[in-house]
């Protein structure tokens, strides 16, 4: 059974564009991509998931129940950490983690400590004094206090230092090896290259590829950097799979798809310095699909 399965998901804000007919299955025990720029239609999937908004047309469901008619059932299962943390500022961090707890029909104390000694969290100060990192911090121990089916991450790790953003990311590999789907949607190409199984990349409301991790990044571009002793011609790359190409001066960057003796038989009538040829990490395939 699919964790995550949609079907032509649609939501409009009016005449504006939200996202369309966008399907995505995820599997039981994955730690899945969603990689788009901001506006691309990221935060409305993950709001649809929640049934904090309805979509125009098209469904979802989380752990085969629809999300509209079993929203609050489905969500005894979820943990959810958004881009932003926002809270009651009178209140200590201990008593908002208990009230927190209150929702889930469980017992949260074990799990709140183990939590807060992971992520190095004062709960005895107030929400209003702590600084944008500690109320991320927070919003972690929030989010996975009840031991959730599922975990759906929007934008995590902003405010978070370079230290507990390791911190954050191996208790994400823990929770994910007990068997914890866990989405992950962030326009952080290397957070997702790091954690990820499988990726989704979303252009303009649609998505535009799912692939697994491995095969997206073994895919046959290729990224040439070329030093030339002499400028060339105008137009001497301008051909198909060629994309992302840029002159500087005596420099010559581009991403290629296709057979390479296509390009190294031009490469071959250049009088060269260096050349480089490299797999391409995910923000250069990424920005690919952008162009």
């Amino acid at each position: 059974m699919k964790v995550i399965e949609t079907n032509k998901l649609t939501k409009y804000y009016g005449k504006a564009r939200g996202i369309i007919d966008v399907d995505l299955g995820i599997e039981k025990g994955e730690l899945f991509g969603f990689i788009g720029p901001n506006g691309a239609g990221k935060s409305t999937t993950i709001r649809i998931l929640l049934s904090l908004i309805y979509p125009t047309s098209g469904s979802a469901k989380i752990l085969g129940k629809d999300v509209v008619e079993f929203g609050a059932e489905i969500k005894q299962d979820i943990g959810y950490l958004p881009s932003e943390v926002f809270y009651y500022d009178n209140m200590k961090v201990k008593d908002l983690l208990n009230y927190s707890a209150s929702f889930y029909k469980k017992d949260c104390s074990k799990r709140i400590q183990e939590l807060v000694e992971i992520m190095d969290l004062d709960t005895s100060k107030r929400i209003d004094d702590l600084s944008y990192g500690n109320k991320k911090k927070v919003g972690i121990v929030q989010g996975l206090l009840h031991n959730p089916k599922l975990i759906i991450l929007d934008e995590p790790t902003g405010g978070l230092d370079p230290l507990m953003q390791q911190k954050f990311f191996n208790l994400l590999k823990e929770e994910n090896n007990k068997g914890v789907t866990i989405l992950l949607s962030s326009h952080i190409l290397s957070e997702v290259q790091r954690l990820c199984d499988r990726v989704a990349i979303i252009k303009e409301g649609r998505i535009v590829n799912v692939e697994k991790m491995s095969d997206l990044a073994k895919s046959n571009y290729s990224r040439f950097k070329l030093e030339l002793r002499n400028p060339i011609e105008e137009g001497l790359f301008t051909l198909d799979g060629v994309s992302g190409l840029k002159i500087e001066n005596n420099s010559v960057s581009f991403m290629f798809k296709g057979d390479i003796n296509t390009v190294t038989k031009i490469i071959a009538s250049i009088d060269l310095l260096t050349l480089w040829v490299e797999e391409p990490d995910l923000e250069d395939i990424f920005l690919h699909y952008y162009e």
